[in-house]
Parts: structure tokens; sequence; C-alpha cells
């Protein structure tokens, strides 16, 4: 075999196996995982700490260990996944409205983590959430 036609098969070859590994990794089908959560979820957040202060008022929010937290009410807090199910980006929670929007192409969920407006399909992944006193327990 000549080496120009080696040269053209490997080219054409390796172009292929790249666009296919590219074309998968924008598919944006797959719900990411939280960050660093390969198992089950389970921790706890103390309120008294300063980075967690936000969630000591009604409508404050954060993010930590892969997931949005928001404090709802006096005495409901929710976890969702923080990773838009569309592409990955992390949503924010809108206080006034009491959803969770993604800043990219504007996928809205609601406080279950159920999409109410595209262009995600899938809804958040939801964790358990037990706040006792100051104790904020985040778990799967």
């Amino acid at each position: 075999m000549e080496r120009s036609t080696f040269l053209k098969i490997m080219g054409t070859g390796a172009v292929l196996a790249c666009a296919g590994c590219g074309l998968v990794g924008c598919s944006g089908e797959d719900e990411p995982s939280p960050v660093g959560n390969a198992g089950p979820v389970d921790f706890t957040l103390d309120l008294t700490v300063a980075p967690n202060g936000p969630l000591n008022n009604v409508g404050g929010s954060l993010t930590t260990n892969g997931i949005i937290i928001a404090r709802l009410s006096t005495t409901e807090v929710v976890a969702l996944s923080q990773a838009c199910t569309h592409q990955g980006t992390t949503i924010q929670f809108r206080p006034s409205s009491g959803d969770f929007r993604c800043p990219n192409h504007g996928s809205q969920f609601s406080s279950t983590g159920t999409v109410t407006q595209g262009p995600a399909t899938r809804p958040l992944r939801r964790y358990n959430t037990e706040l006792t006193g100051t104790s904020l327990r985040v778990f799967s």
C-alpha cells in the first residue's frame, strides 16, 4: 500500500471516530449527575455557618455538592440537582415565583423538579430534606 493511500484511510478513520464522539457528547439527553456524588447523597448543613446563611431566610438559596437548595417557606426547603437536564448548565432559583430557571436556554422547573417550560424534557432529580432547628439534612 502506498503511503498516501494509507494516510487517507487513517485520516478518514480518525475524523469519523472523532465526529462520533462529538455527537454523543452533544446529545444533552442524559441527566447530569451531581458533582462528586457518584453514590447516594447524605449530608447535613449547619445553618449557623455563614456560607449556609441564605437558607435562614424564605427565598434564600445556595448550591453545594452539585445540588441547589432553596428555602420556600419557614418550614419547607427543597433540594434539586443543580444541572439542567437539557445541557447541564447550573439552574437558578427564582424566589418571586418559587421555581427554577436555566439561564442558557430558558428551561423552567417547578419546586418539585418537573419541567414547566422546555427545551428540557426531563425533570431535575429531587432530594429529600429534613430541617431540624438550625440543621438541614439533604439525602437521597
